[in-house]
């Protein structure tokens, strides 16, 4: 059974791997830069909740609604993916590039499970 640490380091590796083979090549192209600045932005913002989720005791009802903030913003992210930067993506990056960067992308996010269970 897996715990929401497990499931945090999870995110972390998925979010970075997404941002290097992902949403950094989506910058490169004009019609890109707004859906990939925008991700980008909500990848940071939820690090911000994770490290405040870090400093509370878990515990504590203030942990619980810190936890709430997080789920509802990793939600909201992953459908404004599906709806909106998958499609622009789409549209942007060849057949070869998708095969290419989705490469990339499982590597790194294997490599950095082990480096966020480091941390």
């Amino acid at each position: 059974m897996t715990n929401i640490y497990d499931e945090l380091r999870e995110l972390a590796a998925h979010a970075t791997a997404e941002e290097r083979y992902l949403y950094v090549p989506i910058l490169m192209y004009d019609m890109g830069l707004d859906s990939a600045r925008h991700a980008l932005a909500e990848h940071h913002d939820m690090d911000e909740l994770v490290e405040d989720l870090q400093a509370l005791d878990s515990a504590g009802e203030a942990w619980g609604a810190k936890a709430s903030e997080l789920v509802h913003k990793v939600r909201h992210h992953l459908k404004e993916e599906e709806t909106k930067f998958f499609q622009v993506s789409g549209k942007l990056l060849s057949d070869a590039q998708k095969v290419r960067l989705a490469g990339q992308y499982r590597k790194d996010y294997e490599r950095m499970l082990g480096v966020v269970a480091e941390r």
